[in-house]
């Protein structure tokens, strides 16, 4: 079947000179008599300047520097579409094109969770840049910790573990040719927790939909990682002794510091690598009396649990690697009154189905083994061969918090290690994939440490320039005023302090390997 005719494209939607669109009204309202298999367009607008609104509030929070604000967004060609590439799948998906000043590229966008929306915000952030953009609701709609939806379902379900990406990606693309006379020159992706492991699924199963992908923090060892969030709310759920309430989370965070803030040098309330730390829970618990600064002999056992490694209880292989320390501060989702939402879900709608399943129930040994099963490879995101997409100059840059309490900055290096050993070492990869632990940063954004760098303009620099990144500089901004920057190395690199100068300018940093 074919997609388009060009020579009707070129009629019906104009030629294009350094990347301005010609007559831009007519070609996007006219993109909905665009042909693509197994899609329809739903819809095919201009939107001016600051003129968007969102169907609905976005159902995160988000701090002003994340996103670009909707009031700033420049004129572009909104484009809405449906794919349904199975009787089942219901896969909505927007793409936006910069009416003016399109730099010839194309960006992905990651989604969070289950997803279950189009994830506005970033597109708009994207476009900012100049970027033809497009995001995809997974094939449902509905909350990001919510996976009702895969229940007798399938089909859906494949669609949320990589069809709907892949899909929206080619059929993006498609529409970006019709609307400017010529196809992108170069398609990223940018990706965090979910979006990551979309990202890292992108690289390994449909190597040439991207030339560079950014993952972050990606939750690629999916059933396992719903195995570990499971079993830490099951340490501090045992009995009503063993709960750790979330007053004593900066007890814990601070107890941690004090045993490991000055091993890299610097005591700046940030541990530079928490791997390297030794914290004994044991030291928090009670002499006397349970008090605001201890813990109970139930709750130190809790506590090392979550600290500790998943381990399967029969074969003593490791399940998914422990809590980061460090991470404290966020753990009220992790280690809550009730346990971590998107994980139960996992186990209620796709594995069991049975929405009355008790995470109580969770065995590692038995039931881990059986997640494996059931997802035959469609939402994990483990393959190590990543040949297929670096033969073609494909660049992977992966970034992790290492204060990250949702999920373990050890599965990124984890991941790195293996496609290291599948492709010859470290060395034959240093030119096609980089990995950067950020620390203090928690899960995606935020923390006490330098959490804010530009991933997307050192992949620029290394795609199109050929310039590996080293080093990305990452800053801490408190009452919007930068008060610290600091290098993110390269792992397994990471940043050293020269000795002299305030320890709160990167240029008084280096990256050496431990």
């Amino acid at each position: 079947m074919r997609i388009f005719v060009f020579a009707l494209v070129l009629c019906l939607f104009g030629a294009t000179v350094q990347g301005q669109a010609l007559g831009t009204a007519r070609a996007c309202e006219s993109l909905t008599s665009l042909s693509l298999p197994n899609t329809t367009i739903t819809l095919a607008r201009s939107v001016a300047e600051g003129g968007f609104t969102p169907p609905k509030p976005f159902f995160l929070p988000l701090p002003p520097d994340v996103f670009t604000p909707y009031s700033e967004v420049p004129a572009f060609c909104r484009v809405a579409g449906v794919v349904k590439p199975t009787r089942d799948s219901d896969i909505k998906f927007e793409v936006w094109m910069p009416v003016s000043g399109w730099n010839g590229k194309f960006m992905g966008v990651g989604n969070g969770g289950w997803s279950g929306e189009i994830w506005y915000p970033f597109m708009g952030r994207s476009l900012a840049r100049g970027y033809a953009t497009a995001s995809t609701d997974t094939g449902h709609e509905g909350s990001d910790s919510d996976a009702s939806f895969a229940l007798g379902h399938p089909e859906k379900l494949t669609d949320f573990a990589y069809r709907a990406v892949h899909e929206t990606t080619v059929k993006a693309k498609a529409i970006v040719a019709a609307y400017y006379g010529q196809a992108p020159r170069l398609s990223y992706w940018d990706g965090c927790s979910s979006g990551g492991k979309q990202g890292l699924k992108e690289a390994q199963r449909f190597p040439a939909d991207y030339d560079g992908i950014i993952a972050g923090a990606p939750a690629n060892q999916w059933t396992h990682l719903m195995a570990q969030l499971v079993w830490a709310a099951q340490a501090v759920h045992l009995d009503t002794a063993s709960f750790i309430p979330p007053t004593k989370y900066p007890l814990i965070h601070n107890a941690v510091l004090e045993a490991c803030d000055a091993r890299d040098g610097v005591s700046d309330g940030v541990l530079e690598d928490p791997a390297r730390c030794q914290f004994d829970p044991g030291a928090l618990i009670c002499t006397s009396a349970q008090g605001p600064s201890c813990l109970t002999a139930p709750q130190v056992s809790a506590l090392r649990k979550v600290y500790g490694a998943a381990i399967n209880p029969r074969t003593k292989q490791q399940v998914y690697p422990g809590t980061a320390l460090g991470s404290e501060l966020g753990w009220e989702p992790l280690l809550g009154p009730q346990p971590f939402q998107i994980a139960v879900d996992h186990w209620k709608y796709v594995v069991f189905r049975d929405p009355m399943w008790d995470y109580r129930a969770l065995n590692l040994d038995s039931h881990v083994g059986l997640a494996d099963k059931v997802d035959n490879g469609a939402i994990n995101a483990t393959d190590p061969n990543l040949k297929a997409f670096f033969t073609r100059g494909g660049k992977l840059l992966q970034y992790h918090g290492w204060g990250d309490p949702l999920i373990s900055p050890m599965s990124s290096i984890e991941y790195y290690q293996r496609v290291a050993a599948a492709l010859g070492g470290a060395d034959k990869i240093t030119n096609s994939y980089r990995l950067f632990m950020a620390p203090g940063m928690m899960h995606c954004a935020g923390g006490e440490g330098p959490t804010r760098f530009d991933a997307l303009g050192a992949m620029e620099q290394w795609r199109e320039h050929d310039t590996p990144p080293d080093r990305i500089i990452a800053s801490r901004v408190r009452n919007a005023v930068v008060n610290r920057t600091r290098p993110l190395c390269a792992y397994p690199q990471v940043a050293q302090y020269k000795g002299t100068g305030i320890t709160d300018d990167a240029t008084n940093f280096v990256c050496r390997t431990p």
